[in-house]
């Protein structure tokens, strides 16, 4: 097996070669990775975030790198917003072939002091945001079909960001773990309803991650030790561990595959670290 074959294989079932892949939330530790790493494998990444300066920041690495971004300001729930980043990123390629739903905020706080501005912050960014965008982008991909020939057709891959609290709870994330259940159930039901327009949806599902945003629980002794002990491969994750699962969402390596929570997160939810025997 030669070099240039195994490199056409991986090519032929993982390239996202002149996909328009427009990302919210892209300016984040994760969002961000995913995108250089998309822009890497030839997509024409379309980042929508509410943070201007991050956003240029990672635009800037994509095209040192010899990649394509365009970055737009987006502001969740927000419809008219929504309605003029789908619009923007159409008059600029033209279709939308993936949709990576990242955007996501938190606020930990224990129920019994919440508050209803907090539940609907959440719920409105995690949720709304993503359930709202991805009926507009559906929406136009579906009327764009309808004009072009079968082999031209959009064939959208969605791909929503859950949580390892779509399944476990932790204390103090009642309302991101709600969010995120949500975003689960909204997954399932874009496969079995847009499945007939050849459209697909899959939620990369993180575990316990190190980024900025959690290093006081990582850098904390009692929560450290709480997390590594449910993971089974005691160390925690990083942006870059969810790349893999990332392209292969959005790729055609993943044509067959739709509804799914695709688990990403060293072992925890399997069972953790085993009992010394």
């Amino acid at each position: 097996m030669t070099r240039e074959t195994v490199n056409d294989t991986l090519n032929k079932m993982f390239s996202l070669e002149n996909k328009v892949i427009l990302m919210t939330g892209a300016a984040g530790e994760i969002g961000s990775e995913i995108a250089k790493c998309y822009a890497n494998l030839g997509a024409k990444v379309v980042i929508a975030d509410f943070n201007e300066t991050a956003m240029e920041a990672v635009k800037g690495e994509i095209r040192e790198a010899g990649g394509e971004c365009l970055t737009l300001k987006l502001n969740l729930p927000d419809e008219e917003s929504i309605d003029s980043v789908v619009s923007a990123t159409l008059e600029k390629y033209g279709r939308i072939d993936v949709l990576a739903n990242i955007a996501g905020i938190n606020k930990r706080t224990l129920m019994t002091d919440g508050s209803e501005e907090t539940f609907d912050r959440i719920i409105g960014v995690n949720l709304k945001g993503a359930y709202l965008i991805s009926i507009k982008v559906a929406k136009e991909m579906i009327n764009l079909n309808e004009t072009l020939p079968e082999d031209k057709k959009v064939r959208l891959s969605i791909m929503n960001v859950a949580s390892y609290n779509s399944v476990m709870m932790l204390g103090g994330n009642s309302v991101y773990g709600m969010s995120k259940s949500g975003v689960a159930a909204m997954t399932r039901s874009q496969a079995i309803e847009w499945a007939k327009y050849g459209f697909r949806s899959n939620a990369l599902t993180p575990g316990h991650i190190s980024t900025r945003l959690t290093s006081q629980l990582w850098d904390d002794p009692y929560y450290s030790k709480y997390m590594l002990d449910r993971i089974a491969m005691a160390r925690p994750g990083y942006p870059s561990d969810m790349l893999g699962m990332a392209v292969l969402i959005a790729s055609d390596a993943s044509a067959y595959m739709s509804g799914q929570l695709c688990i990403v997160d060293g072992g925890c939810l399997a069972g953790g670290q085993p009992w010394e025997i």
